[in-house]
């Protein structure tokens, strides 16, 4: 079980007490610049956490990409997420995987992978409450706002959903979907702690800078939010 694996206990400890800001890739989106580029730009910004999500390279291709990721994750002491692929996670030593619904079960991966950090989507009240007892390490809520980065949807669940979905779980969460930069001081008010991201800094003009101001953002809607709360 993961609860008696240090290896995963240290892991989700960093996830719990150093991230904030949650990049996550997207080659397609990032106006010509590779995911390397990305990365190497997300990490010298500050990221304590990247997601590889490629649905695009092949799988050889995508494995050699995975294990450049994890050398330089390793070098800052960031940690390391997959996007779906067990199998990519497990042969790149990833430090986890964000499964979405129509993935792998949680359970099983936990079942095949007892140290990974494992990630679920919450699209409902009724996802958040029963991630922790499907084996999740943690779970994201969203999309609150309309995204460019999957096609077909048509529903937003709001800052709202964040209050709500959160008291189904005493998991941690991050949140994700179409938020920008001035979103952040609402996000955290609402008690959002793990802000996740795609466009806003893949097609930032400084992807190093961007990754910056979004952490000093976080930081300081929570202080915020702390200081408020004590009064």
């Amino acid at each position: 079980m993961p609860e008696s694996s240090p290896l995963y206990q240290q892991r989700l400890q960093k996830f719990i007490e150093e991230v904030s800001l949650y990049p996550v890739s997207c080659e397609k989106l990032a106006c010509g610049r590779s995911d390397e580029e990305w990365l190497d730009a997300v990490l010298a910004g500050g990221a304590r956490i990247v997601q590889l999500r490629d649905k695009l390279s092949d799988d050889r291709t995508l494995l050699a990409k995975a294990k450049i990721f994890r050398k330089k994750t390793n070098e800052t002491g960031a940690l390391f997420i997959v996007n779906n692929r067990l199998d990519i996670a497990l042969l790149a030593a990833a430090d986890g995987i964000h499964l979405g619904n129509s993935d792998l079960p949680a359970e099983e991966v936990r079942s095949l992978a007892p140290n990974l950090i494992i990630g679920v989507s919450a699209n409902t009240k009724e996802q958040a409450a029963s991630a922790k007892r499907h084996g999740a390490s943690y779970y994201n809520i969203g999309p609150l706002f309309p995204t460019s980065t999957k096609s077909g949807l048509s529903t937003f669940i709001g800052v709202e959903a964040i209050s709500s979905y959160s008291a189904e779980s005493d998991l941690p969460f991050t949140v994700m979907g179409g938020i920008k930069l001035e979103h952040v001081p609402l996000l955290t008010a609402y008690r959002a702690r793990r802000i996740a991201v795609v466009t806003a800094l893949t097609q930032a003009t400084d992807i190093k800078s961007e990754t910056e101001k979004w952490i000093k953002a976080i930081k300081t809607g929570i202080q915020r939010k702390y200081s408020n709360d004590k009064l």
